[in-house]
Parts: structure tokens; sequence; C-alpha cells
């Protein structure tokens, strides 16, 4: 759609002009998010505060144009992207940390602080917020809060919306609501507050949450596992949990994905290896030196080439380093990926790694994975070249059987992504017509007329 000249004067208006464009050179810079989906909205505004927010949904739903929030862009589904046109609203003026409470182990934040900053913030007063998706130095709370992201720390710790007390939202039709509670109980009425973590802002856009922290663990030690065989990691894996040996990571790195990292950063990590294991365990000096002993003799005892425990925390951050740097890295394998996030129960782990050795075999197309293996995450990845058609049904072809067989060993098939627009031809698979219907009317009692973030997660 365009905008009306009138339209656009009134966002200005309620913004201030310096905060509101819709010149080519600006809103390019907003139509696309991490999947490279390109999309031109018809404007591009920066509030400040929920007052202003509420105003531009008012004036959406009056003048009929779509609203989409977004952070930084890191979305790997094509949740902030403006499908139908209209405005985005960029989230990155309200970053403000308004008050750690160290009393009562909460935070009062808003939504475009970035999430390692955040983490940074509340470490220096000795607590801990534990979701750390790998885009933690550049992706927002926000987004966080809209795709419900997770993280290494997932194993031990849980995800947002494990964090998430309360919120400050405002609605599609410009009113403003508060959710949830600053206590560590509460059950007055349904739990709004989780219906909107994971909602991919169609429900409403958050401009203030209230989260949990946890004491800072006193140690951390890190260490990784070696393998010859890529079955073996995966086995490995749903010993340690089997075992209830819960660490507070455990990664999993296919060869591909540690080339690609090693190429990226040169520290010298086995590239001669099928799998790589990178684990962090926390808590006292003591507990963290059992655990070491005890997931060494463990993992060696399953097969791991070796195992070598990092001697100092520069070699542990740059474990991590390469472990982040994966994603970006492997675009050398070619200049196109499909990018998946399934999630199986942890003991189908080595089921999984299985099928996608088969599918690699079968397809002879270029796969990766890695992921959070002690959460059954895996960030299943095809590198290729779209404009091969040829290629491109292929690659599709099997994304739909890797979904079915996810669904078959009772997982998921998406764990910390979202459904955006990418994903919402698979819904179905997996959500029920009774469900799917459910979903629909709930988004519609709380968008009627359906100018916020319009073409997620449902298909028409």
């Amino acid at each position: 759609m365009t905008l009306s000249t009138t339209t656009f004067k009134r966002l200005k208006d309620i913004v201030g002009p310096a905060y509101c464009s819709n010149t080519k050179e600006d809103i390019a810079c907003y139509a696309y998010d991490a999947t490279a989906i390109n999309c031109l909205p018809d404007a591009v505004v920066f509030p400040e505060n929920k007052s202003q927010i509420s105003s531009i949904l008012h004036l959406a739903n009056k003048d009929g144009f779509p609203v989409i929030p977004r952070g930084s862009g890191s979305g790997m589904t094509g949740g902030s992207i403006p499908v139908n046109g209209g405005v985005i609203i960029v989230m990155t003026r309200l970053n403000r940390i308004i008050k750690v409470d160290t009393d009562n182990l909460i935070a009062h934040v808003q939504p475009g602080v970035i999430t390692g900053h955040f983490h940074r913030a509340v470490e220096k007063e000795g607590l801990f917020y534990p979701p750390d998706p790998a885009s933690s130095e550049f992706s927002t709370l926000g987004g966080n809060m809209a795709e419900c992201a997770g993280g290494p720390r997932a194993v031990k710790y849980g995800v947002t919306r494990d964090y998430v007390l309360g919120l400050e939202v405002v609605l599609p039709t410009g009113e403003i609501i508060k959710t949830g509670v600053q206590t560590a109980k509460g059950v007055v009425g349904y739990d709004l507050t989780r219906l909107f973590i994971g909602s991919e802002g169609t429900l409403g856009i958050i401009t203030r949450m209230t989260l949990r922290l946890l004491p800072l663990p006193r140690e951390v030690r890190t260490m990784t596992a070696v393998f010859d065989v890529i079955e073996k990691a995966a086995e490995t894996v749903s010993e340690i949990i089997r075992r209830s040996i819960i660490p507070r990571t455990i990664e999993f790195m296919d060869n591909a994905s540690i080339r690609c990292a090693e190429d990226q950063l040169k520290i010298g990590l086995p590239v001669e290896a099928q799998a790589m294991l990178l684990i962090d365990v926390d808590g006292t000096s003591d507990e963290t030196d059992r655990a070491v002993t005890e997931l060494k003799e463990l993992c060696i005892s399953q097969g791991a080439k070796r195992v070598k425990v990092a001697e100092n925390k520069e070699e542990a951050a740059n474990l991590w380093k390469a472990r982040k740097a994966i994603s970006p890295a492997l675009f050398k394998y070619g200049p196109d990926k499909i990018n998946e996030d399934i999630v199986v129960p942890r003991s189908k782990i080595p089921d999984m790694v299985r099928k996608i050795n088969a599918m690699r075999a079968e397809t002879g197309l270029i796969m990766a994975s890695f992921g959070h293996a002690g959460d059954g995450n895996i960030h299943f990845n095809i590198m290729l070249d779209k404009k091969d058609k040829a290629q491109l049904k292929k690659a599709e072809d099997a994304v739909d059987a890797l979904f079915d067989y996810t669904l078959e060993l009772g997982g998921t098939i998406s764990g910390e992504h979202g459904i955006g627009i990418t994903k919402a031809p698979y819904m179905g698979k997996e959500i029920g017509p009774v469900e799917l219907d459910l979903m629909k009317k709930i988004k519609k009692v709380f968008d009627p007329r359906g100018i916020l973030n319009p073409g997620k997660i449902f298909q028409k």
C-alpha cells in the first residue's frame, strides 16, 4: 500500500520530523532481516515512548495501514519484514535499563536494550540473566521476547519466557495494558504475559518488561570433546542427560561447522574431527571441578578422541566466539542458506544426526548442523544457490522430509526462530486445524482490523 500525504504528515507530528522517513535510502535499511527476504515499507518511524506508539496504532486503525514492530532485524524467519508494506516501528530509542532491583532479583527494562549489554549490566551487580541467543551482541530484548529466544544456556536455565514476570504492552487498537506481576508468584486471571512471549509482534508491542534475575554463578568452566564419529558425539549428549548431569551448555558442531569457524577465526579448532561438543559447567569451585571430572570420563568412555578443558577465560571466550561465528561463516559454502532450528527429545538426537547424514548422502547437498544439543535444538543448514531451480527444489524437499521426521520423533519444527513467513507453510504439519483456528480467533480479538504485523505465522 501507499501512505497518503496526510497520514505521513500525522506520523511526523506524532514522533517529530527527525524520527520519521519515507525516503528510499532510509526505508531500504528496514526492508529485510537475516533471511535476506526484501519488502519495502512505506515509512519508518522511531518512537521514544509508549504514548507515541499508542498514537501511531490509533492512526493505523483509523487509516488502515499495517504496522510492523522491529528491534535489530536479526530474526531468522522474516518476522519483521513488511510483506504488505506499511509503517515499520523501530524500537531502538526505547533502550533504557530502568532499574536493577538487587533486593528482589528483578529488572525493569525497555525493549530496545541490546541483550548483551543487559547481560553485562546485571553481572556488574552480581546477578545473572540466562537467555543468551547467538545474536546477543546485536539483538534486542524486545526481539527476544517476540521470538521467545533461547540460546546455549537453555539446557540448564530455560528460555526467555521463564524470566518474564510482567509486561507493559500497546495493543493493536492503541490501548496500553500491563500484564503479570513483580513478585515470585501470581495467579490472578489468565496469564497474558506468556501469551505475548513468542507472539512475533502480532498481538501487541512491548514497551517495558519486568525480568527475573538469578545470582551470578561463582565459576564457569569450558571444555571440548572431539569425536571421529558424529553419531558418537550425539550419543554422548544423550548419555550426559541420562546420567542426570546438567551442564550450563552442551553445544554440538559437525565437521562443516568446525571448518567454517576455524577458517574464519584461525584459533586451532580440530578441522579433522567429524564432530565436537562444547560444554560449559557452572557453580562453586567444587561443583565445577566435580562436573568437569565426570564429563571428561564420560566423554572418553563414549568414544571421544580427546577432551580438553580451557585453561583460562580467553581460551574459553575464543571457543564461544567460534561457535557464534558458524552461521555467518557458512556462506563460504554457497551464496544462499536455508536455516532451520528443529528440536527433538534429547534421547532422539542420535536418530536425527543419522537422518541428516543420510539426507546429505542421498541429495548431494551441502548440509551443516550445529546448535544447542543439550536441549535437543539443532540448527540445520543447507547451503545452495537458489537461482539453481533444481537444487532449490531438492533443498525444499529435504526440509519437508526433515520436518516430517522431526515430528515423527516427537519434536517441533521451530525451537527459537519462530514461524514468521518462512515456516508458515509448515504450521499445519504440527498444529491441528482446531488449534490453528483458535489461534486465529485470539489474533482477531487483539487485532480486529488486522493492522499489526499482518502476514506472519498464519497463511491466508
